[in-house]
């Protein structure tokens, strides 16, 4: 079973390099952001707990979160592998992220993460706010934001899985397609 962690700052190619990597491996997204809206949404008792802590303009936990995870795993069973799109977050996540898999017979396969100059990064971001109509990605001081943030928080998950030698850096600047093989060779190691 394949469990990849695709990693990289906003605006890297992670959502359209999933979807290569879905129709080609057979994998299933994982995505917390989706998982979020399915628990809100149908007001599961994971979705209730969250709520609680979003209501009161707190992080859900790690814990909350990796339930979520859990749930998804433990649904789809038939999945040949996971993609992990945005999450883990941080270390902590990671490790906790681990953990569950563990428990479940179950590793993560590898990370593989694109590198994008912060300049390069900044025009596709924005590039994508015109055709997607998002708000935040065209609002250059948030768009700043979040790549302090992914800096600051999110790029030390990277050493935690360099440190278990599951780390692999691609160039994720050039062709879709171009970029696609590439991610497909470590894939393929795997």
């Amino acid at each position: 079973m394949l469990n990849i962690v695709l990693f990289g700052p906003p605006g890297a190619g992670k959502g359209t390099q999933s979807e290569k990597l879905i129709e080609k491996y057979g994998l299933t997204h994982l995505s917390t952001g989706d998982l979020f809206r399915k628990h809100l949404g149908e007001g599961t008792d994971l979705g209730k707990l969250a709520r609680t802590y979003m209501d009161q303009g707190h992080l859900v936990p790690d814990q909350v979160v990796i339930s979520m995870v859990e749930d998804k795993i433990s649904t789809t069973k038939d999945s040949k592998g996971f993609i992990f799109d945005g999450f883990p977050r941080t270390t902590a996540q990671a490790e906790a992220l681990d953990a569950m898999l563990i428990s479940n017979g179950m590793k993560i396969s590898g990370m593989i993460a694109l590198d994008v100059p912060h300049e390069i990064l900044k025009e596709r971001i924005k590039e994508r706010g015109k055709t997607s109509n998002r708000a935040d990605d065209q609002n250059e001081e948030k768009v700043n934001t979040r790549i302090k943030v992914y800096l600051d928080e999110t790029l030390p998950v990277a050493k935690y899985y360099e440190k278990q030698d599951k780390y692999t850096s691609i160039n994720g600047v050039g062709g879709i397609d171009e970029i696609f093989e590439e991610i497909s060779e470590v894939m393929d190691s795997y």
